[in-house]
């Protein structure tokens, strides 16, 4: 996003680039303002005032909620951390019941109330944990919806596979159960809502690997659930990612929802991701879908969302090429012809490359038909080479890879694409790249 510190280099080398705060792109590792890792998973964004407030957990504090505020979804600023000494809170969420501010989150299987007067410190805990729900079963994912009323509630998903909605009371307490979805084995719920209709995301159950979300749709927040349905290609398993939370942008021009996701590594370390992904709402057909892109942002005062417009692109059959790499035919192409059979003795040379000067996005168009046989890397000018493979996996692979690199100001750039192992059996075609100028 936003935020892509690329620390992925050749062998034990490893470049750093940090990111310019000028778009979102999923999957990427997102940086702070204060130039470190975010790291705030199974979480939830709040807007007061016009600061958004972004609680989650960080698996590198022992599972403590951690706090960001930002002014446009792009630059994130970590407040007053750690909130409280409690440790190991799964999934922390806001809400505001009444004039305290609350964070519910998971604690021992069980439901953990922190209570402030302010919204970004002093976090106490309030009360005993909770068991949820009250037949003595425990659960393992917090969800938080809000409804227009100015009702909160949250939401759990217990261990023999129900996902229930509970009342929080007015003083903050864990009310009665006001529905309950158990139509197979979900959690990570989310919950938000468009002219009247109810839509809850959930995930399956498959530890820390992603699969393929859920959505289900009701016409009351106590009404029966239709579904499920899916919210993207089943393949592309959410874009790598699990729900966390869905996140309404209300501008002047159209209001937006955004799917907010974890992408986790193996074991739900620190070195798990963010995939943000805006989300069209079929209001007739009652369906969600999210909306991937590469790079994308959104003017959070019209709730307009952009991709780059202004790229200048270099056709990789017109690079310079060296080794046993040659032009063919690729029906994935944008002019149907890429550069194939490129293999570790190849390089495919981009002269002449116009920068703007300093870090600028470069978009690199390649696929392969076998990943586990060779990966991709770029050389910039004299900077050290960065492995791009490890780039685009944590939303899924994709065509398009955005990364962050040092480009100097002029047409004086150069970029080499190259690859190790074996990459004519893998079937790496290079299509080109596109410098993005805005």
């Amino acid at each position: 996003m936003i935020f892509s510190k690329i620390a992925l280099a050749l062998s034990s080398a490893a470049t750093v680039a940090h990111a310019a705060n000028s778009w979102i792109v999923p999957g990427a590792v997102w940086m702070s303002t204060s130039n470190t890792k975010i790291d705030a998973h199974g979480g939830m964004v709040l807007k007061r005032g016009d600061t958004f407030y972004w609680i989650g957990q960080s698996a590198s504090h022992n599972e403590q909620p951690y706090l960001y505020t930002s002014k446009n979804l792009l630059d994130w600023t970590p407040a007053s951390n750690p909130q409280n000494s409690i440790q190991y809170m799964w999934r922390p969420k806001f809400a505001k019941p009444n004039g305290s501010f609350w964070i519910y989150g998971q604690v021992d299987r069980n439901v953990q109330a922190l209570k402030s007067s302010t919204i970004n410190d002093n976090y106490a805990v309030a009360g005993s944990k909770v068991s949820l729900p009250p037949s003595g079963y425990t659960y393992s994912d917090t969800g938080m919806f809000a409804d227009d009323d100015g009702t909160w509630y949250i939401l759990t998903s217990a261990d023999h596979n129900t996902v229930q909605i509970n009342r929080i009371n007015s003083d903050g307490s864990i009310g009665d159960r006001v529905n309950y979805l158990a139509k197979g084995a979900y959690e990570a719920p989310g919950l938000f809502k468009v002219n009247g209709i109810y839509y809850l995301i959930v995930s399956g159950k498959t530890g820390w690997r992603s699969n393929p979300n859920q959505m289900f749709w009701a016409s009351s927040i106590s009404g029966s659930w239709n579904g499920p349905y899916g919210i993207a290609p089943d393949a592309e398993k959410t874009y790598n990612s699990q729900n966390t939370f869905e996140l309404t942008v209300a501008g002047s021009q159209k209001t937006t929802y955004i799917y907010m996701g974890d992408s986790w590594d193996s074991k739900g370390g620190p070195d798990s991701n963010h995939v943000w992904v805006p989300m069209t709402v079929d209001t007739a057909n009652k369906k969600v879908t999210l909306d991937y892109h590469a790079q994308w942002k959104i003017d959070v005062n019209t709730g307009v969302v952009s991709t780059p417009s202004r790229k200048r692109r270099y056709e990789a059959e017109r690079a310079e090429i060296v080794g046993r790499a040659a032009v063919g035919e690729c029906g994935r192409c944008l002019n149907k012809r890429g550069v194939r059979k490129i293999t570790s003795d190849s390089a495919v040379t981009f002269h002449n490359v116009t920068g703007l000067g300093g870090r600028q996005w470069v978009q690199f168009h390649y696929h392969m038909q076998d990943r586990n046989l060779a990966e991709a890397h770029v050389y910039v000018n004299d900077q050290p080479a960065v492995n791009i493979s490890s780039l685009n996996h944590r939303a899924g692979y994709h065509d398009i890879v955005p990364i962050e690199l040092n480009l100097r100001e002029g047409a004086d750039n150069k970029i080499i694409f190259s690859v190790s192992g074996n990459g004519e059996e893998a079937g790496v075609v290079l299509d080109g790249i596109e410098v993005v100028e805005d």
